[in-house]
């Protein structure tokens, strides 16, 4: 499976951006995942491709939206009201065994793509 995550850049406060992740190969969930310097990685978002169920951390529920496009293989992180806090590099990541839960959990992701860079700044 290969992963290209995409959409990132500088966004005022308040702003918005969607990120893709376009998908090559079979996967049973996407997740988006960020890390910003100094801190621990965090699972931000993920969507099953089963039955459409999703997860959203605690810090970016109400303001993103995880959502996919099954014809194109792309999930996609529309990111509103955008913070400071929200910078970071974001990366999208797949589950393919389908036993591995859809949610924060970075060791159920085994494969990864490259990260793009989000920057919240006035």
């Amino acid at each position: 499976v290969q992963l290209q995550a995409s959409g990132g850049g500088l966004v005022q406060p308040g702003g918005s951006l969607r990120l893709s992740c376009a998908a090559e190969g079979f996967t049973y969930a996407i997740g988006w995942f960020r890390q910003a310097p100094g801190k621990e990685r965090e699972g931000v978002s993920c969507i099953s491709s089963r039955d459409g169920s999703t997860f959203y951390a605690n810090s970016v529920k109400g303001r993103f939206t995880i959502s996919r496009d099954n014809a194109k293989n792309t999930v996609y992180l529309q990111m509103n009201s955008l913070k400071p806090e929200d910078t970071a590099v974001y990366y999208c990541a797949a589950i393919t065994i389908p036993t591995m839960p859809c949610g924060p959990y970075s060791d159920a992701m085994n494969y990864w793509g490259k990260g793009t860079q989000v920057t919240v700044s006035s």
